[in-house]
């Protein structure tokens, strides 16, 4: 029986299935019959495997070819099924031995000419591979490093299909030739979808171990927001920056991801695999290590934004800033709906999205940067009235935040103009980000060693019954938040969240339980109210 099969992974968001992939010839007409519920482009790998076989060197059967890919119920996408099923077709016409495929996973694209191309998701597709028990794997030359990141499967990164043959049959392994010198590699191009990088508002902002070009101590004045900033990056805490033009919003939230601690390796590998399933991993860097920055622009549709898109559904923004942080530079100018969308994914820290072609999960928990203006000129205040807006436009404006989404938001302060004394003050200048990035370090590892044992990494994951039943105050500390609670000014979820920051507060201070001063400080932060303290952590360790 002239049959043969082998290996590949289809993609199901950031999750893969391994697929078997079925060659069967049989006499008959030459035909090419590929069946499985494949997309179009999978549909014309028949004619790039075709060309790719003949280019390499290798007949192509003159016979009734059917290519199966099994399961059959899952939706299959993309070119990275060429690689397993040219050598399927060629261990049916035994040119490859069977058994020698039966048990390796292949992803690659294949060229007219032979050449075998990277697809994006490969991290993920690997992971898939690893977890059924597969212990080898071909990808492209490329993207060999990516695939290594995998523990406990072997790797063997091709440039061509004639290579690949050469492998699989212990022939000697011809050279392919090189590249031009000063010529990009067009292999590479596969690793990176056309259109992304700065257009989708990522960035490289923390790649460095302490950003020099984005320091804590560049930000001349707003202790508060200064505070809000160093608290968030140690509980993970969502950030509403309120302020005018040119106050320094923007400024604070890039300067973000730098205190952020450098992510873990079980982290690294779930942001690196959404990258890689959404086209952003960089050529020569297949480890994201650091925390990601995604700021999109206020003209996001909700498909960008929390992810979707025709066929089956992409990662959007929400998950792209995974384990990173979300910047909403005008927050008051996206859509109303697109906004009110964030609400699951900042509750559950996943986005759930239902299509035609099937329900995709991503994973979606970040910390969001809200930042607006008080008005549409930007210059209401209640210390001048340089402002030229109606009360009823005034109202309209910061309407469009609604309720539920702020009262998920743990931390609110109001970033005041920068003075001319503050600027031309010597000495004015406050502390680093290596600085700030220590004390926040040292407080991720007290909530670490607290929360051990149970399925939470920060302050903002644990849930209110846990914070109620486990997790309490000093008798008394919480005394006047339930006061507000009484009058209406915190809600249910908004007292629990005054206690998770309490816990990054006390945490930052060196506390073994949030005491009342440390309240105080999160219903500050919380409300917005001024309660007489001061407002550095450093003032209070």
């Amino acid at each position: 029986m002239a049959f043969a099969r082998t290996c590949s992974v289809a993609l199901v968001g950031v999750e893969g299935v391994v697929v078997e992939v079925q060659a069967d010839l049989e006499p008959g007409v030459a035909a090419f019959t590929l069946v499985g519920l494949p997309d179009k482009s999978l549909t014309e790998s028949r004619d790039r495997v075709r060309a790719a076989v003949v280019n390499s060197g290798g007949e192509w059967p003159q016979k009734k070819l059917t290519v199966g890919l099994s399961p059959a119920s899952v939706p299959k996408a993309g070119s990275g099924f060429d690689l397993a099923v040219a050598c399927a077709v060629l261990g049916a016409a035994e040119r490859i031995d069977p058994r020698v495929l039966a048990d390796i996973v292949m992803i690659g694209e294949l060229g007219l000419d032979g050449r075998v191309r990277p697809v994006r998701g490969i991290l993920p597709a690997v992971l898939a591979a690893a977890d059924a028990g597969y212990e080898q794997v071909v990808v492209p030359e490329s993207a060999a490093a990516e695939a290594a990141l995998v523990p406990g499967v072997s790797v063997l990164g091709v440039r061509s299909l004639r290579q690949l043959i050469a492998v699989l049959t212990e022939e000697p392994v011809p050279e392919e030739a090189p590249e031009e010198q000063g010529r990009p590699d067009p292999l590479l191009a596969g690793l990176r979808v056309p259109g992304t990088g700065a257009a989708t508002g990522m960035h490289s902002i923390g790649s460095a171990q302490h950003d020099h070009d984005h320091d804590l101590a560049d930000v001349v004045g707003q202790i508060s927001a200064r505070t809000a900033v160093e608290v968030a990056a140690a509980g993970g805490h969502h950030l509403f920056l309120e302020g005018p033009p040119g106050a320094g919003k923007t400024m604070l939230a890039e300067r973000l991801p730098p205190v952020l601690p450098r992510l873990t390796r079980e982290e690294s590998l779930e942001v690196t695999a959404v990258h890689s399933v959404a086209g952003l991993l960089p050529p020569g860097k297949p480890l994201v290590d650091v925390a990601p920055y995604c700021a999109p622009h206020h003209s996001a549709t909700m498909q960008s934004l929390v992810g979707g898109g025709p066929g089956i559904a992409r990662p959007g923004a929400v998950s792209l800033a995974h384990r990173g942080v979300l910047f909403l530079d005008e927050a008051p100018e996206f859509h109303s709906q697109t906004l009110d969308a964030l609400r699951q994914p900042l509750e559950s820290g996943h986005v759930v999205i239902a299509r035609s072609a099937g329900v995709v999960r991503f994973p979606a928990r970040f910390l969001m940067v809200l930042a607006a203006n008080p008005c549409p000129c930007g210059r209401f205040s209640l210390r001048d009235s340089l402002c030229e807006c109606s009360p009823s436009a005034i109202r309209r404006y910061q309407s469009r935040l609604s309720g539920p989404l702020l009262d998920r938001v743990d931390l609110r302060v109001e970033v005041d103009p920068v003075t001319r004394a503050q600027l031309t003050e010597p000495g004015a200048r406050g502390e680093s980000t290596a600085t700030v990035a220590e004390r926040v370090r040292q407080a991720r590892q007290r909530a670490a060693a607290r929360l051990t044992g149970t399925p939470w990494r920060t302050n903002s994951e644990v849930p209110g019954r846990e914070l109620r039943g486990r997790y309490h105050a000093v008798a008394g500390a919480m005394d006047e938040a339930e006061r507000s609670l009484e009058r209406g000014v915190l809600t249910a979820r908004g007292i629990d969240r005054v206690l998770r920051v309490a816990w990054t507060v006390a945490d930052l201070v060196g506390h073994d339980r949030p005491d009342a001063t440390d309240v105080a400080l999160a219903l500050q932060l919380r409300t917005g109210v001024p309660r007489g303290l001061p407002m550095a952590i450093g003032a209070l360790t």
